[in-house]
């Protein structure tokens, strides 16, 4: 065959699978991942620390893909925003493996300044962990193949930084060949109780427009934690989703997003995956280190029924979504 021609088809094969990346974003099925890692780097708040939430996509990534080595890092300031994120200089993580001395000096200085206002809780400590990673530059750098993007208070009135900055962090995350991960929170939507009458969907369904729209634009993956939640509320709604003490999602959501990670990560149901106990992060108080924020137990144990129906209901929900997404082309 002529070189040319040879040529010109790889060329177009290249293109065919970079536009299926771009419209439907890359999935690895289960015979792909043995013997690899994955470099994952999560940023966000207090909704990807709470349950060490990392650890246990980590746990469902390694038990459900034999042969993976699932690699967390995390960036976390609580109670913040990509925005704050960016401000914080946290795109410099995310550009780890191009990432110059100068870029990252100058991020240090930005923060110095910062932290000369006490009314800045979070320069100080961004400050410190830009100087820590500063003295890593000299050494081998590590590249990310999936970067999350948690959203925080963006189905609230007036709410608009995650859809300003995910596709500012995707840029950077899609320069270096890395896969973008949109982890969108439902704080709004979580119940503290039992429901006793099928809860608004019209919410819900309008946020997850707005989400499967960016996503498409910017060619990212979504784990659908609103749609996945009213998915629960009705398939399950003696189940509550955050404590009743605090704002912050419970065990039972937490595993419910982990399953979903791992559904929109694989492109496979959880259903099955032997994981069956969440601990929390946060107790009670220091008396009462084995019990959560409500008094319970710190970890929960779910019953076979249990975890059955929440891996059920995630695959579910990622398919509900996934089926909205392609509705709203």
């Amino acid at each position: 065959m002529h070189t040319a021609t040879m040529n010109h088809r790889r060329i177009s094969t290249a293109a065919l699978l970079l536009a299926l990346c771009l419209s439907v974003p890359c999935a690895w099925p289960a015979d792909t991942t043995a013997g690899k890692s994955l470099n994952v780097l999560f940023i966000g708040n207090s909704f990807t620390a709470r349950h060490n939430l990392s650890q246990i996509v980590k746990t469902m990534a390694e038990a459900g893909q034999p042969g993976l080595k699932f690699e967390v890092t995390t960036v976390i300031y609580g109670g913040r925003t990509l925005k704050d994120h960016w401000r914080l200089g946290t795109q410099n993580f995310v550009k780890l493996a191009s990432l110059t001395r100068d870029e990252e000096q100058a991020t240090i200085q930005s923060l110095r300044e910062a932290a000369k206002d006490t009314k800045d809780k979070y320069a100080a400590g961004a400050l410190k962990r830009h100087e820590e990673l500063a003295k890593t530059l000299g050494q081998p750098r590590r590249k990310w193949d999936i970067v999350v993007l948690q959203s925080y208070r963006d189905d609230m009135p007036g709410e608009t930084p995650y859809v300003e900055y995910a596709p500012k962090f995707a840029e950077l995350i899609r320069a270096q060949g890395g896969r973008v991960v949109l982890y969108e929170t439902s704080p709004q939507t979580q119940n503290k109780k039992p429901l006793s009458a099928l809860p608004d969907a019209a919410p819900v369904l309008a946020k997850e427009k707005i989400i499967a729209s960016m996503a498409k634009r910017i060619g990212a993956t979504v784990v659908p934690m609103a749609m996945v939640a009213l998915h629960c509320q009705t398939t399950r709604p003696d189940l509550t989703l955050r404590f009743v003490n605090d704002s912050h999602l419970n065990q039972t959501m937490a595993y419910l997003t982990a399953c979903t990670f791992y559904g929109a990560l694989f492109d496979r149901s959880p259903e099955g995956l032997p994981l069956d106990k969440v601990t929390d992060t946060r107790n009670l108080d220091n008396k009462h280190r084995d019990q959560d924020r409500d008094g319970q137990p710190i970890t929960r144990v779910f019953s076979a029924k249990d975890r059955a129906d929440l891996q059920r209901i995630a695959w579910e929900g990622l398919k509900r979504f996934r089926a909205l997404a392609e509705e709203s082309r």
